[in-house]
């Protein structure tokens, strides 16, 4: 429940964050193009400036806060203990292996790239050959 009331607040301070970026006036930097050279723009003057620039600053440090609070409520749930030091993988159990039946040769092609001999070589080449038609 917390993780959950913490996730839409973060996600909620994500889109504000963005916003209040976009909003702030170019500052000519960007190759010419956007708003920075003109007057008469949405929300212009110093006092609207250090206003955006102080709720830019409290977005990102309330964005800071909530992404360190999401990943200690992970950790906390995950409780397997440190990333650093644990096995990559759980050691596999051994299962008793079967051996297979080599699977039966493919009759030989006629022509002149028929094989030499006709006993099957356990390659896997030779596994994946269609067995031969069985006849009703």
């Amino acid at each position: 429940m917390l993780s959950t009331v913490l996730l839409v607040l973060h996600l909620m301070i994500a889109a504000g964050l963005v916003g209040v970026v976009l909003l702030q006036r170019s500052e000519g930097g960007a190759l010419g193009i956007g708003g920075g050279g003109g007057g008469g723009g949405f929300l212009t003057g110093r006092g609207t400036a250090n206003l955006l620039t102080r709720v830019t600053a409290g977005l990102a440090g309330a964005f800071f806060v909530t992404s360190l609070l999401l990943t200690v409520l992970a950790q906390s749930q995950n409780a397997q203990g440190p990333v650093i030091g644990r096995d990559a993988a759980p050691p596999a159990q051994s299962v008793p292996v079967t051996p297979v039946a080599p699977a039966t040769p493919a009759p030989p092609a006629s022509g002149d790239n028929a094989p030499a001999s006709t006993a099957p070589r356990g390659g896997i080449l030779d596994k994946l050959q269609p067995s031969a038609p069985t006849s009703k």
